[in-house]
């Protein structure tokens, strides 16, 4: 995964990386013994991780409830919300 500096960009790679570690647990719900599935898996959950964690750090959480430690002062209510139509301007 290639070094990304805008939100946008930092955005994206959490996106991209927490939809494809969703669709393959689904696909590891119907089939558990896929071991290569598995690694797969286990390879795109830390790209997503390092992915979150290079977005928070310079951006704030995107969760809450427990996700997602925070500086002070508390992050969660910084503005634009990543779903803000006006996040990406």
């Amino acid at each position: 995964m290639r070094q990304s500096s805008s939100r946008s960009e930092l955005l994206r790679a959490v996106q991209e990386t927490g939809f494809a570690c969703l669709d393959l647990n689904l696909y590891l719900d119907n089939h558990p013994e896929d071991k290569k599935a598995v690694n797969t898996y286990n390879s795109l959950y830390s790209q997503f991780a390092k992915a979150r964690c290079n977005y928070e750090s310079k951006y704030g959480p995107l969760t809450n409830f427990g996700y997602s430690p925070s500086s002070y002062p508390w992050q969660w209510v910084c503005e634009p919300w990543p779903w803000d139509r006006e996040f990406n301007d």
